[in-house]
């Protein structure tokens, strides 16, 4: 079992749960995710690492509900006590939070436009940086103030925090690329850009980054099923080429990523018969993220 040292509810939906699981975090990396179970009965969920301290043992995770499992734990979250199962490190660390990179990561002026629950994931990649001598700007984006969380958190690790709200409740009134563009337009210029949030946000992200000749790193973690490459759910086109976002990502060059096939397979594959559809129309590659589950075989 994994107790849960802490627990929070930061926003509507939105709640934090602290782990005390010690060989996970000696190893995760900003950028990776694990995979949680509550109970035997309980359904596996991937989640992105929102905070990790190697020294206490604790992995934070962020988690919002919006299925039958995340919202049986928001439910019963004052007398939860423990994970069953919490495994992980899994998929790859975000490039920028690694120590062979790091003199080239200096060089670089970078902004992350974090979406809704995507500031998460955002928050422990500018921490790392921050911690080793880089400092980035953020835009946080949400639809309404009251699901803001970490803003102070944020703050704190970044050169500038921009905070945008689709309805104009807290701070600018505009969506994180209407923030961005207006940061162009006063003169501000980037070397690269991190989007994560919805898949729709990050899709106009990259539209406009593309016009600005920025290049731009997305998580698609927000695909993400299984979490091991056997249920082929993550599979997407990335530059031509077949990918699996829990083993080869989660993170990809945005510029590449087709986000109108990976959006449309999403909701596909919500069914039994559209997974089926997508067997048949996919082939060898519908299965094969691990390179050895076999698929339906």
């Amino acid at each position: 079992m994994y107790p849960i040292v802490r627990k929070e509810v930061l926003a509507d939906k939105i709640f934090l749960m602290e782990v005390k699981a010690e060989r996970c975090a000696k190893s995760c990396l900003p950028g990776q995710f694990v995979i949680v179970k509550t109970d035997e009965q309980g359904e596996r969920i991937p989640l992105t690492i929102c905070d990790y301290d190697a020294q206490a043992g604790t992995v934070t995770i962020v988690v919002q509900a919006v299925g039958a499992s995340t919202e049986r734990m928001l439910r019963n979250i004052d007398k939860m006590e423990a994970f069953q199962d919490f495994v992980g490190p899994l998929g790859c660390p975000s490039e920028l939070c690694l120590e062979e990179n790091l003199e080239e990561t200096k060089k670089k002026k970078i902004v992350f436009i974090a979406g809704g629950l995507g500031t998460a994931p955002v928050y422990p990649q500018v921490k790392w940086l921050h911690e080793h001598g880089v400092e980035a700007d953020v835009i946080m984006g949400s639809r309404t103030k009251d699901l803001l969380f970490f803003m102070d958190e944020m703050k704190a690790v970044s050169k500038n925090c921009y905070i945008c709200t689709d309805d104009g409740s807290f701070g600018f009134h505009g969506v994180g690329t209407a923030q961005l563009q207006a940061l162009y337009d006063e003169g501000a210029t980037y070397d690269q850009c991190v989007a994560i949030g919805p898949m729709i946000m990050m899709k106009f992200v990259c539209l406009l980054t593309k016009e600005l000749g920025l290049k731009t790193i997305v998580s698609m973690n927000p695909i993400m099923v299984d979490g091991t490459g056997m249920c082929g759910a993550c599979r997407l086109v990335v530059g031509n080429e077949v990918k699996f976002a829990c083993v080869d990502g989660p993170e990809f060059d945005g510029h590449l990523v087709d986000f109108d096939q990976a959006m449309k397979r999403m909701q596909q594959y919500k069914t039994q018969e559209g997974r089926a559809k997508l067997a048949l129309e996919e082939g060898d590659t519908h299965h094969g993220g691990c390179g050895h589950c076999g698929g339906d075989k």
